[in-house]
């Protein structure tokens, strides 16, 4: 296992809330909101974080104190016995390290900040608190893992893995009065845990995913409340998840295994005498796989008979007499580390919208929405009838479920009644990608009130909201939210429903920049790139799939470069220094491979996938067939070099790396002269074969020289304009970087009018016909169905980052990180008349909402307290513009025929007239 102190720089989940009790005038209505609570972390030296609401303009921090305390009436007595920062004159509010005393195993640490602003001095009204978790191997070691590694009478091992469920209990006996108590859970692939015939916690799928072989999460919940003096019950329920339930032993040259569910926990009691009790597993637990849940696939589904229901199996006073002795079994070989990224959640329901009878006896239940989760059923019924359900996303001509798509992913649940009364059920340890659901074994028309979609992604906020004039524009923002969510399963995978659900790498290049905007995903993808890092290979390559649950290195610089584009997003957006310097050594590493393998005269010649589902000539095709839609491989692969060599370059900085940079400087100038030597044709003012995605890249990357850099963009505007009739027709690789080139060069009218198109190939498209999550494929509904998912998110490449920064006019400036200063800068041309949107920042929450007439513009925005904006205004007459009704005489300057204002936190209304 890791030495933990070796690992200060840890991300964790941001300890924020905003203050309230302002104690002097000029800041009012702060509201308080706890954000985090996180038990268990294994960093010693968490950062904390906090945020001002405040009502007013020009709010500024001047100086904070923190005090942390190890207990809460010390922190309440001003007690910091852990760490008192003193009064530090700074304006920084996020990502505060802890600078205390050394904290220690299962240390309880309370914290609350003063605030001094330029309006007053402000308190915390609330307190935060975390915990640390268990830093040793040889506090886990005393823990025996335990389990049941034999395949039970209807348990099988093949392409169709059947694993009945493990249910453990285990009786304790207090013997004094409890203070406090945790635990702490490993539990393989995936557990619930009870204490007293209660679940604890409302997570689900729990834990995140992992290469197991690597590292194994552990989760920690403070069970004080549930536990009383006398006798107390421990149970659990191990489900498959990706531990056992992975195609096991089929494919194993392709795909990974690891064992039988198996788990390890730790009980910490501490009783109001001051002793303490550890209680552990160990063989004196007592198992069973002799209930109701026979089998739980993530691919194949759940199966549950009710009349194997155990009553009261995990309370007191159970007989277990037929339950064996856990077995101690091999633990799992990757080290134990505390889960620092949310679990999942059932974050929402879905009604169905229609139920309808087809010829088969069957029913057909349509929810309306493309969504991913389960579905609780409520039915009566005689003991042993069968209610199945089987998932889909779409259906046939005849009414039937489509399911070609799903390959052999079988996505079925069972449920055998036991007949008695009125039986709501819903499955545990699985979820599906469906719209659809086939219904048979009711002997009565069920009705929709039957039905209810339980939405499962991980806990984590929604922090974007974005509306326009264009009602397209508005439904694919909506298809994006249910694409995205749906595909965060503790780590963002490519889709929810077939045989596959793999953390692609290339899906996220730039998508985990835009889904930034949507959700607060700065833990997911801080754990993601520890799922990289630990994929690397001991000379330094990376997978395409990580964790590396398919054994894909196949060494390319498009996919495995989202390490890089990833760490790259969670600085711009949330400020995070920490996981750049963490990830630096592995990154380095990495290009240092590619470069010493792969380039070749200062080129990559190493591609593997290149511009990934580019629109095919026909509707009926799933891979064009046409050279000219192609890009070469090494184009693409060196002109992503190229950018990385940049990104990298700023991190050395960041990491004091700083004698890494002239090799970037060296390489990148070496790259960008072989790459315009053999690619630019100047006669053509064109890169390569001139499609879009050969000619956008340079262009954003600022690999094109001066001198033709203007020619080679009208060019490419010519090939969508008039070549494509106006249609996108790039791939995954060029779309990452088409909209925000196209506006950012003059062209937000044709980005704008790739947004909202309706006819193939477009996002449009794919609403207007039905769609309510992001397709695989432009063409998903008429090319072959077995590759089509209908919820994928990689095809919207840098949309969404181009929806916020380019039409809302919500950037974070590159300068001053995580929303410190805002770059405001709408596109009020491009073909929208209004935009409504707003984002929660870590600084606060930002919001932007303009409507123009022809020669006018109203602008409401908000800008959090403890940050500035760069605001620009179409015009170059301050005269025509007031903000709060107060004309602009001074503090302005003009930019490219913008008026440009810097103004202070607040809210503003701005009105400008005669606008251009």
């Amino acid at each position: 296992m890791k030495k933990t102190f070796l690992y200060t720089f840890i991300l964790i989940a941001s300890l924020s809330f905003s203050l309230a009790q302002a104690q002097k005038n000029g800041v009012s209505n702060l509201q308080t909101e706890m954000l985090d609570n996180p038990e268990g972390i294994d960093v010693l030296q968490p950062r904390l974080s906090w945020q001002i609401n405040a009502e007013g303009n020009d709010v500024k921090q001047t100086a904070y104190q923190i005090m942390v305390a190890s207990t809460l009436e010390n922190l309440n007595a001003n007690k910091a016995d852990l760490w008192d920062s003193g009064k530090v004159t700074s304006n920084e509010s996020v990502n505060i390290i802890y600078n205390g005393k050394k904290l220690g195993d299962r240390q309880n640490a309370f914290w609350k900040v003063t605030v001094f602003t330029n309006k007053g001095e402000i308190k915390s009204a609330t307190t935060a608190h975390f915990s640390i978790g268990i830093l040793t191997y040889a506090d886990w070691k005393s823990t025996r893992w335990i389990g049941y590694e034999k395949l039970s009478k209807d348990d099988s091992v093949s392409q169709y893995s059947r694993l009945s469920a493990r249910y453990l209990r285990k009786e304790i006996d207090l013997k004094k009065q409890v203070k406090s108590a945790k635990v702490y859970i490993m539990g393989m692939g995936l557990y619930e845990l009870y204490i007293n015939g209660n679940k604890i916690g409302d997570q689900v799928l729990a834990p995140v995913p992992t290469d197991y072989t690597k590292n194994v999460k552990y989760n920690v919940f403070d069970v004080t409340a549930q536990l009383k003096e006398g006798k107390n019950m421990l149970g659990t329920i191990l489900g498959n998840g990706r531990f056992f339930a992975m195609r096991q032993d089929y494919k194993p040259y392709k795909i990974k295994s690891f064992g039988m569910p198996k788990m390890a926990l730790q009980l910490f009691v501490e009783y109001t005498d001051g002793s303490n009790e550890v209680i552990r597993t160990d063989d004196s637990w007592k198992l069973t796989t002799d209930g109701p849940i026979l089998s739980n696939n993530e691919y194949d589904g759940e199966e549950y008979d009710a009349r194997k229901e155990m009553k009261g199996w995990n309370t007191t006073n159970f007989d277990d007499k037929s339950w064996v002795n856990a077995r101690y079994v091999q633990e799992p070989g990757g080290f134990f580390e505390a889960q620092m990224s949310p679990n999942m959640k059932i974050m929402g329901e879905v009604k169905p919208i229609s139920i309808k009878a087809t010829a088969k006896e069957t029913y057909i239940l349509d929810m309306g929405q493309n969504m991913v989760g389960w579905l609780q059923l409520k039915v009566k019924g005689k003991s042993g009838d069968q209610i199945t359900m089987k998932f889909a996303e779409s259906l046939q001509k005849d009414g039937s479920l489509y399911i070609a798509n799903l390959r052999d992913a079988k996505t079925t649940d069972v449920y055998t009644l036991k007949g008695e009364g009125e039986e709501i059920w819903e499955p545990r340890f699985i979820f599906h990608g469906f719209r659809f659901v086939e219904i048979s074994g009711f002997l009565t028309k069920p009705t929709l009130d039957n039905f209810v979609g339980k939405v499962v992604y991980d806990d984590i906020k929604t922090t974007g909201t974005f509306e326009s004039s264009d009602a397209t524009m508005n439904q694919i923002f909506k298809n994006a939210w249910w694409g995205i969510s749906g595909n965060y399963k503790g780590m963002p995978i490519d889709c929810p429903q077939r045989n596959e659900r793999q953390p692609w790498l290339g899906d996220r290049t730039t998508g985990a920049y835009g889904e930034s905007f949507l959700f607060d995903n700065q833990t997911l993808y801080a754990k993601w790139l520890d799922d990289i890092k630990y994929s690397q290979t001991q000379d330094g390559g990376l997978p395409d799939v990580a964790p590396a649950f398919w054994r894909y290195y196949g060494d390319n610089v498009t996919w495995p470069g989202t390490y890089i584009t990833v760490a790259d997003m969670l600085y711009t957006q949330f400020s995070d220094k920490e996981v750049i310097k963490k990830q630096y050594p592995t990154m380095k590493k990495w290009m240092v491979y590619m470069e010493e393998n792969y380039l070749r005269n200062d080129l990559m010649d190493k591609d593997k996938y290149g511009d990934w589902c580019v629109p095919p000539e026909s509707l009926e095709l799933i891979r064009s067939k046409d050279p000219a839609r192609m890009t070469d491989g090494e184009v693409l692969s060196s002109a992503f070099y190229y950018q990385l060599l940049g990104i990298m370059k700023k991190f050395a900085t960041i990491a004091n790396e700083e004698n890494d940079i002239a090799h970037y400087d060296d390489l990148a100038v070496r790259i960008k002269k072989a790459f315009n030597a053999k690619y630019l044709n100047t006669s053509t003012n064109s890169y390569a074969n001139n499609t879009v995605t050969a000619n956008v890249l340079p262009l954003a990357f600022g690999m094109v020289p001066e001198n033709v850099k203007e020619k080679v963009f009208q060019n490419m505007v010519h090939e969508i304009e008039v070549t494509k009739q106006g249609h996108i027709s790039t791939g995954v690789i060029g779309t990452q970087f088409l909209m925000r080139t196209l506006t950012n060069f003059g062209r937000g009218d044709l980005a704008f009018k790739l947004a909202s198109n309706k006819t193939y190939p477009s996002w449009g498209y794919m609403v207007e016909n039905g769609a309510t999550t992001i397709w695989e494929l432009w063409n998903g509904n008429t090319a072959d169905p077995t590759m089509n998912s209908q919820n994928h998110v990689m095809l919207l490449g840098d949309l969404m980052i181009w929806y916020y920064e380019n039409m809302a006019g919500i950037k974070s400036n590159p300068e001053k990180p995580g929303f410190e200063q805002i770059i405001m800068k709408p596109d009020f041309n491009a073909g929208l008349t209004f935009v409504n949107a707003s984002y929660e920042s870590i600084h606060g929450l930002i919001k932007s909402d303009w409507k123009k007439g022809k020669s006018n513009l109203v602008w409401k925005i908000t800008i959090p307290a403890n940050t500035t904006a760069l605001v620009y205004l179409p015009t170059t007459n301050a005269s025509d513009v007031k903000v709060n009704n107060v004309k602009v005489s001074k503090s302005y300057q003009i930019e490219n025929n913008k008026v440009v204002l810097e103004l202070p936190s607040g809210t503003y209304e701005i009105n400008a007239n005669n606008i251009k």
